[in-house]
């Protein structure tokens, strides 16, 4: 998994993209700082660890690859099935469960999760356009995760990343910079289907 790039990034051109390995330590990391009583911490982040596993047989299939939902999750139940068989028996049931949980989105963990998963991506997006100065130039990412944050506590971390990026876009004079005006001018023509949601 180290190995395997994010695709939405490659696809986007960013340099030195992530790994799928990457991801899923971040949000692992993530998973380890809730605060909320309601929620199993270790399991969350068991979950974060296990999610994506399959894509180190399948690769990181994006929306835009044009394979239907049904065959990506079969490709990866398969991949799964592999890489569990080769653990012992007790392992392997809980390592495949943990999966499938995360993929039914069957339990409360498992919908915080997928927020990390997603909260994970538009942060990894803001360092991108942070890194290779260009404000903006990845508006599609965070545009796929609109209505998608309903914990309280990501809310908040949401928020105050808009808020950062939002002032890195504009100058201190109030005015656009050429990369977000570009953005936002060809925003409406934008495919939107290289971002990592499913």
């Amino acid at each position: 998994m180290q190995r395997v790039p994010r695709t939405g990034w490659v696809y986007r051109n960013v340099k030195k993209p992530e790994s799928v390995s990457d991801h899923m330590y971040r949000m692992a990391m993530m998973s380890l700082t809730i605060t909320d009583p309601t929620v199993d911490r270790d399991r969350c982040i068991k979950l974060a660890l296990v999610h994506d596993m399959a894509e180190c047989i399948v690769g990181d299939i994006a929306p835009s690859d044009n394979i239907s939902k049904a065959e990506k999750h079969r490709r990866e139940e398969q991949a799964m099935k592999h890489l569990t068989s080769l653990l012992p028996e007790a392992l392997r049931q809980e390592v495949y469960a943990l999966w499938d949980e995360y993929e039914t989105q069957s339990s409360a963990e498992a919908r915080l999760v997928k927020q990390f998963d997603q909260l994970e991506m538009i942060l990894q997006a803001h360092e991108y356009e942070e890194l290779e100065g260009t404000p903006g130039r990845l508006q599609e990412f965070f545009d796929s995760t609109a209505g998608r944050f309903h914990h309280p506590d990501v809310l908040q971390l949401v928020s105050s990343m808009n808020k950062e990026r939002e002032s890195h876009m504009t100058n201190t004079d109030g005015t656009r910079t050429s990369e977000q005006s570009q953005a936002a001018d060809s925003a409406p023509e934008q495919d939107h289907t290289t971002s990592h949601t499913s």
